[in-house]
């Protein structure tokens, strides 16, 4: 699994290190150090605005996460078609160089708006890849969102 936060930069050309702890997960947990790299799903912020970040599939879990989006039921078809056009056509497949760095492809900088500083941030099965700008929206947003029903969180161990 995937966990941690880590702060890093990007540079003119889109190269930023992939943190060693995830490279070492990409391998000895997914078996592969190949992944797919993609927009994630728009972050509602209230007011008509939405932030995006960059999901990191590890590559066997993309061609999961195909398969479920092919046979999945409960999209309308403008759903559906937003779904393929954000993330499934923009998704490219990548790894990390001897550096253990990777070369994000420009046009999902400019759509997760990756200047110069970035995070990386694990989420279990996935990698999100945010500008430090926008993550720090989307955690405000989240603590709006975040549960309130104790009873639910009792559930979870919280």
């Amino acid at each position: 699994m995937f966990r941690g936060i880590f702060e890093t930069s990007i540079d003119a050309k889109g190269r930023t290190s992939l943190p060693a702890k995830f490279r070492e997960t990409l391998v000895d947990v997914h078996g592969d150090e190949r992944f797919f790299i993609t927009n994630s799903s728009p972050v509602d912020l209230g007011g008509g605005g939405f932030s995006t970040g960059l999901l990191i599939f590890p590559y066997k879990k993309w061609f999961e996460f195909e398969e479920n989006f092919r046979t999945s039921k409960g999209l309308t078809s403008a759903q559906r078609n937003s779904v393929m056009r954000t993330i499934i056509s923009p998704a490219t497949e990548c790894s990390v160089d001897k550096l253990g760095r990777l070369l994000i492809p420009p046009h999902l900088r400019k759509s997760a708006a990756l200047e110069r500083d970035i995070m990386f941030v694990g989420v279990l099965d996935k990698i999100e890849v945010w500008s430090q700008a926008e993550r720090e929206k989307v955690r405000v947003q989240d603590m709006r969102n975040f549960p309130s029903d104790t009873e639910a969180m009792a559930e979870l161990g919280l």
